[in-house]
This record gives structure tokens, C-alpha cells and sequence, in this order.
């Protein structure tokens, strides 16, 4: 019967190889991955067409499994600004002497071993290495299959490198596609000091309902634009198209719109034809839905129960039309997976309750929820978007990727 054990020994063996590596050498190692991808991007981009053709064309997730040229020349850019960040570990937090004469300290320590399950999109596995290496962390990956050929090349350049600057190359795996290995890894708490789900919610839920190992869960974004009676309604139409259709398939686009009834007739006049030019196809409400047909809308479609909290991944969206703040809030509550929310509002004062009242890890005020990126907020990178509350929230990026240790020195004393 096949195991990772094997694999996973010798990455809780790597840990004190990545863990002792001088800052500058971890520096210096990302700065050389970043330029070994850019010279593999012909490679890179051949091992990717493997796995694309081998996906139907009508698959949302082939965005998301694309790795053209300008995309691996931002994953290398990515790492360069992750190799510039300040290394999260060893930082002093608390420093106390006690009247016993005890030197207490807190300071930042890596998790140690991360493991990651995710889907279809090959940089994660570029992201989380790079993240893992300059935070003192050995990552295990576990990617899909549909991604098999470029996860391979890719791993394979890593430990490359980190053969190259004489860190363990287990420092960074990927484990086999075998999907009977998944409960192997979830249950490996003697070696896996940490489990990151990133995907869809039934990989997320699987995840959390069978692991031994604890959760950071990452990924499912059902993200509302919520219209208020006071806005810019052109400024609106703006941010909600791009919230749609800039890049449909990842988890801070857009999923639903909500409206003022005051507002509705007008903002959807400036709304159908951005979101016609584009193809997108809208699940309407009954009075959104009479109004998109006045205007003619070609890809109008009534919306069934199901196409609110649906996180669409594609070029589809939901439309609701509510009478005040109140309603809108009590949708948003009762639907939204608490990743991003956006209220386009000139009234500061309900700007300001939407922003206190949204329980989601990124909450927006006149502006696309599309922003809500670890390497977009300033973070380098991320792991995925975290939407639960104990660890991190929001982007899973270089910052978090730490624990605390206390150290405590003596001079002989006892209790």
C-alpha cells in the first residue's frame, strides 16, 4: 500500500535546515529562484500546456490553471519583493525581568511544517515555497491533479535551488495526486504541524471535517457589491464591472449585487451594457430581473434560491434589488462566506455602519473587492485568504507564517 510517510520524515527532518538559514542566504536563494523562472518561462509554459489541454475548455478553473509569460514574470517579481520583506521569525516580542531574577522572552518561531491542498492554480505552488523558505518553514504541497505537470517542472526548479545555496531539498515537496493519500496527510499530526486548504468549499469542508492536523482555512469567496441610494451610480457601474469581469475565476470577484430600489432603474441602465460587452450572464431577482429586460439584457436569466451564496467562478453573477441598508446587511449576513464586501455609498455615516456591521476579513467603501491580495496590500504574497477569525485573517501572507516560543534564563532558580 503506498505512503507519504517517507516524504513527510523527511521534511520534519528539513525543518532545522530552512530554520538555521542566515537571513541573507534566504535573501539570496529567493532572488535566485525568481531569475530561474524567468529563464525556464519557454519550459514553464510548455509543462503548463500539458495539463491545459488536458482540461475542457469550459472549465472555470482554466483561468486559474494558466501560467503564461507575463504570469511567470509576476510570480518572479513576487519574489523578489517576499526576499525584500523583513524575516517574520526571530523577532523579539516581550522581554521581562522578573523579581526573581527570571529573563522572560517572546519571540517569533516558524510553524515548522505547512502543508497546503489546493486546486488548479500552479503559482500557489510558487507563492507558498517562496513564503515558507523566507519565514523558516518547509512546506508539503498537495496540488491537484489537473496541475500535475506544471507543479512537477515547478518543485523540481525549487529544490534546484535550494540544492544550489546547500538547504535541504525537502525543504519543499509535492506530494503524489493519489486522492487516497489526502486522509494520510490530514491525520499526519506527528509530522504536519499545520494543514492549509485552498479551493473550492467542498475541498475546504472535506478538509476541516477530516483533519487531525489544526486548520487555516482559505479560499471560498462569495463577494457582494451592495449599491447605497446615495452613490455615484457611474462610479457603481465602474466598480462593479471590474469586481466581475477583471478576472472572473479567483475568490475576491464578484458575486452578487444588491441595490437601493431608489436607485435600481438608473444604476442597472449604466450597469447592462458594461456587463453585456462582457458576456456576463445575470441571475436576476424579480424586480431586477424586469428591469434588465426592459434595457434587453441578452444573457438575463430569473434567479433560482441557489444563485444567492453561490460562488460563481466564472462570468455569471446575481442581482438583488432591497429596499434599505437594513435588508441589504441581512442579505449580506445571511449569505456572504465573510472573505470581501463592498458598500459604493457617499454617505459617510452609512458607510461607516456597512463597515462595522460586514463581518467578512476585508471590507471595501467605493471600491472593487478585486483588491483584496496579499501582494496588493503590501504583503508580498499570500498563501490564500483566510476567512476565520483565530490566526490570521485576510491575506495568509509572509506575517503570518510564525508562532510564539517563549525563552526563559535563569541562574539557578527554583519553585
Amino acid at each position: 500500500m503506498m505512503t507519504i510517510q517517507p516524504l513527510l520524515e523527511k521534511a520534519r527532518q528539513a525543518t532545522a535546515s530552512i530554520r538555521t538559514l542566515p537571513d541573507a542566504q534566504k535573501q539570496a536563494l529567493l532572488q535566485a529562484l525568481s531569475r530561474t523562472l524567468t529563464e525556464n518561462i519557454p519550459a514553464i509554459t510548455a509543462e503548463n500546456q500539458k495539463d491545459l489541454d488536458a482540461m475542457p475548455d469550459d472549465d472555470p478553473k482554466k483561468d486559474r490553471l494558466l501560467l503564461n509569460a507575463p504570469r511567470i514574470r509576476s510570480l518572479a517579481a513576487s519574489l523578489l519583493d517576499i526576499a525584500r520583506l523583513p524575516d517574520p521569525a526571530n523577532q523579539l516580542l516581550l522581554e521581562n525581568q522578573l523579581d526573581n531574577g527570571l529573563l522572560i522572552q517572546k519571540k517569533t518561531v516558524p510553524l515548522g511544517v505547512v502543508g497546503v491542498i489546493y486546486e488548479s492554480r500552479p503559482n500557489v505552488t510558487v507563492d507558498v515555497a517562496a513564503l515558507c523558505i523566507r519565514s523558516g518553514n518547509v512546506c508539503v504541497l498537495r496540488g491537484g491533479s489537473d496541475a500535475i505537470h506544471t507543479n512537477t517542472f515547478l518543485v523540481s526548479l525549487i529544490q534546484d535551488t535550494l540544492r544550489a545555496f546547500h538547504a535541504d531539498e525537502n525543504a519543499v515537496q509535492l506530494l503524489p495526486v493519489d486522492r487516497a493519500l489526502v486522509t494520510e496527510m490530514l491525520t499526519a499530526a506527528q509530522y504536519i504541524d499545520i494543514i492549509i486548504p485552498r479551493g473550492s468549499q467542498q475541498l475546504i469542508d472535506f478538509v476541516r471535517q477530516h483533519s487531525r492536523v489544526p486548520v487555516i482555512e482559505t479560499g471560498a469567496g462569495v463577494c457582494h457589491t451592495y449599491v447605497e441610494r446615495s452613490a455615484n451610480l457611474e462610479q457603481a457601474a465602474a466598480i462593479v464591472t471590474n469586481a466581475k469581469v477583471s478576472r472572473p475565476s479567483v475568490c475576491n470577484a464578484l458575486d452578487t449585487v444588491l441595490v437601493d430600489e431608489p436607485v435600481a432603474s438608473g444604476f442597472i441602465a449604466l450597469l447592462a451594457p458594461q456587463l453585456a460587452a462582457h458576456n456576463v450572464d445575470i441571475y436576476a431577482d424579480p424586480a431586477a430581473y424586469a428591469l434588465l429586460e426592459a434595457q434587453q439584457y441578452p444573457h438575463l436569466h430569473p434567479a433560482a434560491p441557489e444563485d444567492f451564496g453561490r460562488e460563481f467562478l466564472s462570468l455569471k453573477c446575481s442581482i438583488k434589488i432591497v429596499p434599505d441598508t437594513k435588508a441589504a446587511l441581512a442579505h449580506i449576513q445571511a449569505f456572504s462566506s465573510r472573505h470581501s464586501e463592498a458598500i459604493i455609498s457617499r454617505d459617510p455615516i452609512v458607510s461607516e455602519q456597512f463597515l462595522n456591521a460586514v463581518d467578512a476579513a476585508a471590507v471595501y467603501v467605493n471600491a472593487s473587492t478585486r483588491f483584496t491580495d496579499g501582494g496588493v496590500f503590501g504583503l508580498g504574497a499570500e498563501i490564500g485568504i483566510s476567512t476565520q477569525k483565530l490566526h490570521a485573517r485576510g491575506p495568509f501572507a509572509l506575517e503570518k507564517l510564525v508562532t510564539e516560543k517563549w525563552f526563559v534564563y535563569g541562574s539557578g532558580q527554583t519553585r
